[in-house]
Formats: structure tokens, sequence, C-alpha cells
């Protein structure tokens, strides 16, 4: 794997991280403006702190899917190599998380938020990536020649 590969699926990874995060805001935006409006701020600052993990969660598995979706089809028909592209991309997300958490302070309850969190997200990954092999395979077997 090249350099610039690698550096293209952390940059996706990147993008995803930043799309869930935007995610949780939108969420945030919905339940202050919509759900449950008229509280003071420290109120869903303190919601937030709760509601945040169970976003990444929801969000996160459309979203790795996607990713693994996209990673993969960059590779066509080279099946392992597009498995392993999404690998890539859910390994660099899990490290840059795990690494954001870390520095957070991680509690017991944050840390089994986070291993769900991150293994529906492998799933979703490496389903992603099952699914573009797949299609990449039907149409090259389609394909005359």
């Amino acid at each position: 794997m090249t350099l610039v590969r690698l550096a293209s699926l952390t940059g996706v990874a990147l993008l995803v991280m930043v799309v869930n995060v935007a995610m949780s805001v939108l969420y945030m935006v919905v339940y202050g403006y919509l759900i449950n409006p008229g509280h003071p701020k420290e109120f869903y600052d303190e919601h937030v702190k709760v509601a945040a993990p169970y976003c990444s969660i929801v969000a996160g598995v459309p979203l790795m899917f996607l990713a693994g979706l996209w990673v993969a089809g960059w590779l066509g028909s080279e099946g392992q190599l597009g498995i392993k592209a999404a690998l890539v991309v859910w390994l660099a997300y899990a490290l840059i998380d795990l690494g954001v958490l870390l520095a957070a302070g991680m509690t017991a309850k944050i840390a089994m938020l986070c291993a769900i969190s991150l293994l529906t997200k492998l799933a979703a990954a490496l389903a992603g990536a099952l699914v573009a092999v797949h299609n990449a395979s039907q149409i090259a077997s389609v394909r005359p020649g």
C-alpha cells in the first residue's frame, strides 16, 4: 500500500468522523429546538454528553458502511485489497477515536460504548467492502471478453 493510498484512506476516516460529529450537532439542534426546547444552555451541555456516544453508534454504522463501500469500490474487482482498504479506514478511525477519548479521560461506561461503537463500525465497514467486491465481481462476470 502506497503512502498516498494510506493518506487517502486516513482522509476518508477523518471525513467519516467529521460527518459523525456533525450528526451529533444536528441531533442537538433538533433536540433543543423541536423535541425539548426552553431549557438553559447547561441542560443541553449535559444532555449532549449522554447522547453523543449513542449518536456516534447510530449515525456511524451507515457512514462506515458507505466508507467501506466507497474505498473498496476504488479497487474494482481486487476483492482482498478492497476489504483491506476498508479495514485501514476503520483502523484509522478507531485510533483517532481512542486517542481523543483517552485524552479526554475515558470512564468505564464510555469505554463500553466506545467498544460497541467501534465493533459496529468494523462490521459496517466490512459489510460495505463486501458489497462493493460482490458488485465489482458481478460486473466483471457480465462484461464480454
